[in-house]
């Protein structure tokens, strides 16, 4: 007996982390600065850190309160109804929740090439079959729904990214309703907004109110600093919310994340700071590092560095872990994540001498 037959399937390369570094390396773990996988550098919000506390000895009970509590709370600040928000384990289980809902087998979606890899994986699991079309370097990463639509061929999704990971670009919001409307009636435009609060740009969610083939996605991972308690949600149209209770896990979020999240919505002080953290660093980049960049709307810098394997790996020897952009076809660039003043100094510093050396 055999899993079917998952050849065309690839698995999800993430960021490599401290714990595992230090262990290869035989160095401290707090020796060691990651600004691999866009998280908070400034850690979860304190708000939420004393809500976990504060319900840990209640995880024995389902989250049926706590999950329609952060539900009605997401739906009135984006001003939709409760049935529009789907909470998930991850912006990444939102994207299954998506996909099930959508997808019949042999369904095509179309995705970012470079892009989130999981956009893709999500189809294959759910029997659909992937194409791509390219955010090129050679363009400046830019995103256009001509752009799009010179690849599209009645696919069932289509997914955007907005910042775009891992270059920043952003797609406007214009440009996502005619994309929209040159699209099938039978095609869902799915905007991942993961590291929409780091953007100046309005978000998509206003098509979500006034069309019905537009979803978005949100995360509690980026500047909420809740990564690892995996809390993510689409916001869906109005004729879509009956179908949640027909795809989603039982309680899709733990009582601990709810409750977290909750918390962290209210935290806007933390919120502030984390994103003028990202702010700070990403002009500090563009400054001071000694290789091109491109501007980016997210809380990560992509960097041209000529052979990223040994600028990452050199970089990594020096206790800078940083984003070798290789698996985005991008062999040529490291992501870096914006962190602390003290952090973001120290990779520049370590960065521009490897640059030096190589």
């Amino acid at each position: 007996m055999h899993p079917r037959d998952l050849s065309s399937h690839t698995a999800y390369e993430a960021g490599r982390g401290i714990e595992e570094v230090a262990r290869e390396l035989g160095m401290e773990p707090d020796s060691l600065v990651k600004l691999a996988s866009n998280e908070n550098p400034l850690g979860p919000s304190p708000a939420a850190v004393e809500a976990i506390r504060e319900y840990a000895d209640r995880v024995h009970s389902y989250p049926k309160a706590s999950h329609a509590d952060l539900t009605a709370e997401l739906a009135e600040r984006w001003s939709l109804s409760p049935g529009q928000v789907w909470l998930a384990n991850g912006g990444d289980g939102a994207l299954d929740y998506l996909a099930r809902a959508t997808l019949d087998p042999g369904d095509r979606v179309l995705v970012p090439e470079p892009g989130f890899a999981y956009y893709g994986m999500s189809a294959r699991f759910h029997h659909g079959e992937v194409a791509t079309y390219p955010v090129s370097k050679a363009e400046e990463f830019e995103q256009t729904a001509e752009k799009i639509l010179a690849d599209y061929d009645g696919d069932r999704i289509v997914y955007l990214t907005s910042p775009h990971n891992p270059s920043g670009s952003e797609i406007a919001l214009s440009e996502v309703e005619e994309l929209a409307e040159h699209t099938g009636e039978d095609t869902l435009i799915v905007v991942d907004e993961a590291y929409g609060e780091f953007s100046d740009r309005p978000s998509a969610v206003s098509l979500v109110e006034t069309r019905d083939d537009v979803a978005i996605l949100r995360t509690f991972s980026k500047v909420y600093g809740l990564a690892g308690l995996r809390l993510g949600y689409a916001l869906v149209p109005e004729a879509w919310a009956d179908a949640y209770a027909r795809v989603n896990t039982p309680f899709a979020a733990s009582e601990i994340a709810c409750r977290a999240g909750l918390a962290a919505l209210s935290d806007t002080e933390h919120v502030e700071r984390s994103i003028a953290v990202a702010h700070d660093a990403r002009e500090y980049l563009y400054e001071q590092l000694d290789a091109p960049t491109w501007e980016s709307a997210g809380n990560f810098v992509l960097a041209e560095v000529g052979n990223a394997s040994r600028v990452a790996t050199a970089l990594q020897e020096r206790g800078i872990i940083v984003r070798d952009c290789t698996s985005f076809g991008l062999p040529e660039c490291i992501r870096i994540t914006c962190g602390t003043e003290e952090e973001t100094r120290r990779a520049i510093t370590e960065c521009n001498e490897v640059l030096r050396e190589l």
